[in-house]
C-alpha cells in the first residue's frame, strides 16, 4: 500500500487525521452546502490578477487553439456534414466542452456579449453534430458509427460527461438550454443502450458519474441519478473489456473490485479523482454509507501514503498514476495538473460530508501548489506534469496534443469562489481566506460577507458579516493545519472559543461585527515520511499554505551545494518586482545562503534547475 510523503514527521499535516467510519455513519450525509461562486466577488491582490488573466489570456488561448491551431472545432463541423476526417485524439471533444464550461463560468461574474456569442456559435456546432438518436461524439461519427459503444476506453461517456457539465454551467450562466437539451438527448440515448436489463458498461475514464448528478440536480429527473449509481455499481464485476485493441487492466481502470470494497488508490490518478467525486455525490443523495466508508479509506491511503507535499498525486509517468506506497520520486514525478484539480473537487465533497477541516487543508495544499503551478503567471502557458525537481528542461507549453490540463484550468480558475464559504443548518463556514464580497440569502435572511486579507502572504483576516435580520447560526472559521498559534477577536476585543474538527466556533456574534483572525505564519522545515526513500536526508520549506522551491536563477553559484541544517535561519520579504510580487524566503546558516520562491511560480523566468527537497545536514 502507499503512505504519504509530506508531513513534517508525518505529524505536521496529518496528525489526528484518521477518520472514524462510525463517526461518518452517525452524521447526516452532506451536512454542508457550498456557497456558489456566482454569489462571491473575489477582490484581492493574489487572486484578482489571476482571474483577470483568465479572461484576457487563458480563455483566448483555449479558443484560438480549438478554432485555429487544432482541428477540435472542425471535428464538430465535419461531423455535422457527415464527411471529412477526424483530427487529433479520440477524446478531443472533451477539451472543447471544458473550455466552454470555463467560458460559462467567466460569463457569470464577467458578462461579455462577444464571449457569449462565441459560446452560442460553438453550441450550434455541437447541436448540428448530434445524431438523430441523440448520440454525439465526433470521433465515431467520422470514423464509423458502427464501432460506437464497442470499446470502453474510447472515452465516449467521458466526453459526454464534460458536455453535460458544460451544458449545466451554460444554462446556469445564461438561462439558455440549447446545449442542456443536447445533453439530455445524449444521456437518454446512453440509457437506451445501458442499464438494468440492458448491456453492461464500465466507462474507461470516469467523469460521467458526477456529471449525471449535476444533470439530475438541474432537471430533477431521478433517472439520471439512478443511472450514475448503476454505472458505479457496474465496476468490479468483470464487465470491463477493451474490444480488440488491447488488454483491459482492471487495476488501471479502478475495476478490480466493486467500488464499495475499494481500500487503495490504484491506476490512473485523474480517473480515481473523478470516481471518488462521483461516489461522494451519489452517496450523499442516496444515503449510501457504504460508499462513504470506501472513500474514507481511500482518502487515508491517498493522503498518508501517496500525496506529494504540493498536494499533487500520481508518481508514475507510465500509467499517469500510482505504483506502490511511498513511491514519490521528485525528478520523475507525474503530478498531473488535472489530478490536483481533482483533489480540490474531491476534498471539498469530503468536507461537505463530515464538517472536518482536514479536507480543506488538503484542498488548499493542492490548490495553491499542485494546481496553481499548472498555469504560468501570464495565464497563457501550461504544465501537464508538475515535478518537484527539474534539471532545467521542463517548461510550460502553449498547448498539448492531449490538452486536458489547459482546458481543465480554463474551467477551474473562475470557479475558485466555490471553495470559500459554505452553509449548514447551524453554521456559516469560512474555509478559505481570499479577499471577497459574498452576497447570499438563507431563508428570509440576506447576508453580506466581506473578507479582507493579504493571504497567502500574511495570516491576518478580517471578516464582516451583515444580515438583514438576526441569524441563528454559528460562524466556523477554519484554522489551517499549518497554523500553530492564532488570535481571534470581535470588534477589537480578544475572544476565546472552542475548536471542533479544525474550526474555531463563534457562537456569540451580531450583524456588523468585525471578526479578526490573526494567524502566525512562520517558515517551517518539513520532513517527509521516513518511508519515502527519495527524500531521505532532505527537507522542504513551506510557509502558510505555500510550498517553496529553489530555482537556479536565484542561486546561480551554489545551487547544487546548498543545504539546510538545524542552525538555518530564515528571513522573509515581499518583493514586488519579480513574479508579479511574491514573498521570498532567504536562508542564513553555516552553508551558503539561498533564496526560495513559491513553488507555483517556478519556470516563469530564465530556464534553470529547480528543486523542492533540499539536502539536510544534521
Amino acid at each position: 500500500m502507499k503512505q504519504y510523503l509530506l508531513l513534517a514527521a508525518s505529524a505536521f499535516l496529518l496528525q489526528g487525521c484518521q477518520t472514524s467510519k462510525e463517526d461518518i455513519k452517525e452524521q447526516p450525509l452532506k451536512m454542508i452546502e457550498q456557497i456558489d461562486f456566482s454569489h462571491v466577488k473575489i477582490n484581492d491582490n493574489f487572486w484578482s490578477p489571476r482571474l483577470s488573466k483568465h479572461v484576457s489570456a487563458t480563455l483566448p488561448v483555449c479558443i484560438d487553439q480549438i478554432e485555429n491551431q487544432t482541428g477540435r472545432i472542425r471535428n464538430f463541423e465535419n461531423a455535422a456534414k457527415g464527411e471529412g476526417e477526424h483530427s487529433g485524439i479520440f477524446f478531443d471533444d472533451s477539451d472543447v466542452y471544458k473550455a466552454l464550461e470555463g467560458m460559462a463560468y467567466s460569463l457569470i461574474n464577467n458578462p461579455d456579449p462577444e464571449l457569449e456569442k462565441k459560446a452560442d456559435e460553438w453550441i450550434d456546432k455541437f447541436a448540428a453534430a448530434q445524431q438523430p438518436d441523440g448520440y454525439i461524439n465526433t470521433f465515431y461519427t467520422l470514423t464509423g458509427l458502427d464501432k460506437r459503444w464497442t470499446n470502453m476506453d474510447k472515452h465516449e461517456m467521458y466526453c459526454a460527461g464534460h458536455m453535460i457539465e458544460a451544458g449545466v454551467a451554460y444554462y446556469q450562466a445564461t438561462g439558455k438550454r440549447k446545449l442542456l437539451d443536447v445533453c439530455i438527448r445524449m444521456t437518454d440515448h446512453m440509457m437506451s443502450q445501458f442499464g438494468p436489463g440492458k448491456r453492461h458498461w464500465v466507462p474507461g475514464h470516469e467523469e460521467i458519474e458526477l456529471a449525471l448528478v449535476k444533470l439530475y440536480q438541474t432537471t430533477q429527473e431521478q433517472k439520471y441519478l439512478d443511472f450514475a449509481y448503476w454505472l458505479l455499481e457496474e465496476r468490479g464485476h468483470g464487465h470491463g473489456t477493451m474490444g480488440d485493441e488491447g488488454k483491459w487492466d482492471p487495476v488501471y481502470y479502478q475495476d478490480i473490485v466493486p467500488v464499495r470494497r475499494l481500500t487503495d488508490i490504484s491506476g490512473h490518478a485523474v480517473r480515481c479523482m473523478y470516481l471518488y467525486c462521483g461516489m461522494a455525490d451519489v452517496a450523499a443523495l442516496k444515503n449510501d454509507t457504504g460508499y462513504i466508508a470506501a472513500i474514507d479509506r481511500l482518502w487515508d491511503d491517498v493522503v498518508h501514503r501517496n500525496m506529494y507535499i504540493t498536494g499533487g498525486i500520481g508518481s508514475s509517468r507510465d500509467n499517469e498514476g500510482f505504483t506502490e506506497d511511498y513511491d514519490l520520486p521528485n525528478l520523475d514525478a507525474y503530478c498531473e495538473t488535472c489530478a490536483s484539480v481533482g483533489m480540490v473537487l474531491w476534498n471539498q465533497r469530503m468536507n461537505q460530508l463530515t464538517g472536518d477541516s482536514k479536507y480543506i487543508d488538503v484542498l488548499e495544499r493542492s490548490l495553491y501548489n499542485g494546481a496553481l503551478a499548472g498555469i504560468s503567471l501570464g495565464g497563457d502557458r501550461f504544465f501537464y506534469v508538475n515535478p518537484l525537481e527539474s534539471k532545467g528542461d521542463h517548461h510550460r507549453q502553449e498547448w498539448y496534443g492531449c490538452a486536458c490540463c489547459p482546458s481543465q484550468l480554463s474551467r477551474f480558475l473562475p470557479s475558485i469562489g466555490n471553495y470559500i464559504y459554505a452553509s449548514s443548518d447551524d453554521a456559516l463556514w469560512v474555509n478559505l481566506y481570499i479577499g471577497n464580497t459574498g452576497q447570499i440569502r438563507i431563508g428570509e435572511t440576506d447576508i453580506l460577507l466581506t473578507q479582507e486579507t493579504d493571504y497567502p502572504w500574511d495570516g491576518s483576516v478580517k471578516l464582516t458579516i451583515s444580515t438583514s435580520q438576526p441569524l441563528e447560526k454559528e460562524i466556523r472559521l477554519r484554522i489551517p493545519n499549518w497554523c500553530k498559534t492564532y488570535d481571534l477577536s470581535i470588534n477589537g476585543k480578544r475572544i476565546n472559543v472552542s475548536e471542533e474538527k479544525g474550526y474555531a466556533v463563534i457562537k456569540d456574534w451580531k450583524s456588523q461585527d468585525v471578526i479578526a483572525l490573526d494567524m502566525d505564519m512562520p517558515v517551517e522545515i518539513v520532513a517527509a515520511d521516513p518511508h519515502v526513500k527519495e527524500n531521505f536526508g532532505k527537507r522542504a520549506i513551506q510557509r502558510g499554505p505555500l510550498v517553496y522551491c529553489m530555482e537556479e536563477i536565484d542561486n546561480p553559484e551554489y545551487f547544487d551545494q546548498i543545504q539546510l541544517s538545524p542552525s538555518t535561519t530564515f528571513q522573509t520579504a515581499f518583493v514586488s518586482d519579480i513574479l508579479n510580487g511574491i514573498k521570498t524566503i532567504k536562508t542564513n546558516g553555516r552553508a551558503q545562503s539561498a533564496t526560495f520562491i513559491p513553488y507555483y511560480a517556478w519556470d516563469n523566468r530564465k530556464a534553470g534547475k529547480m528543486r523542492v527537497w533540499i539536502p539536510y545536514n544534521e
